[in-house]
């Protein structure tokens, strides 16, 4: 039997990296508060325009829409259908308010080297469940399974560089100083891992797998202060969300949570 190893791709990153940081949020003072520069053809225009600000940086229509095609990579769905936009806008201003805590806090994030990139997009299309049904494994599967999402190459490599960057931050803030005492680690494998072998089967002995125990205690320790950090940010941030749509969604979610 395998111990599954709580990672912060699979836990409480979830909320954010489950998904890449989108192109950094403009000022609202270089854009108009109801739109953005134009785009499109000469036959057919299309205005951006602010859905949300979020400590004086904007989020866009646009950039909720590229969140919303990206979902479709997030390990934590099942791949049949995009997120609604609430979902999307929630990531947005998360990752919003972390970038610019990286930014006053002076903290670089390491770039990601070509071999994590790689690795990461292995294990995206050999265990995203939406890949498997595609056939990702195969060159083949895997250019149908982007064509099929309208998603190119190069905005997969930016959705992984970035969340990359951004959980290196996360490892740097949160990790530092944290100590998994033996005891702890005999706790979890008395008390949660002999619990899931079935009568019959030989566990594997403590010193075999304390080193994987350790992980995935360092790791839920890590989630755990990441998740209270967050909750912070946001209640101290300024967001306001100027998509009246967005904030019905967003009042009737808070009210059904309640």
């Amino acid at each position: 039997m395998r111990i599954a190893i709580i990672t912060l791709q699979s836990a409480a990153i979830a909320v954010l990296f489950a998904c890449a940081i989108s192109t950094p949020a403009q000022n609202p003072e270089s854009a108009s508060p109801a739109e953005a520069a134009p785009t499109g053809t000469a036959n057919s225009i299309t205005l951006d325009r602010v859905v949300a600000v979020v400590n004086r940086q904007v989020i866009l229509q646009s950039d909720l829409e590229d969140e919303m095609q990206l979902s479709v990579l997030d390990p934590s769905t099942n791949g049949n259908a995009k997120d609604t936009r609430q979902q999307a806008l929630d990531r947005l201003i998360s990752r919003t308010l972390i970038q610019l805590q990286i930014q006053q806090e002076n903290i670089p994030a390491a770039e990601p080297t070509p071999a994590q990139i790689a690795a990461r997009l292995r294990d995206i299309r050999a265990d995203l469940p939406a890949c498997v049904r595609a056939d990702c494994a195969t060159d083949a599967g895997w250019n149908s399974f982007l064509a099929s999402h309208e998603l190119s190459f190069a905005r997969v490599d930016k959705y992984l560089r970035n969340r990359l960057q951004i959980l290196s931050f996360i490892e740097l803030r949160f990790r530092q100083g944290i100590r998994i005492t033996p005891e702890e680690i005999e706790t979890y494998y008395r008390e949660t891992l002999l619990p899931q072998y079935p009568s019959g089967q030989t566990p594997p002995p403590l010193q075999q797998v304390s080193a994987r125990i350790e992980e995935i205690l360092l790791q839920q320790r890590v989630n755990a202060l990441f998740d209270t950090w967050l909750s912070n940010l946001r209640s101290q941030g300024q967001i306001q969300i100027l998509d009246s749509s967005l904030e019905r969604a967003s009042a009737d979610d808070g009210a059904s949570k309640e």
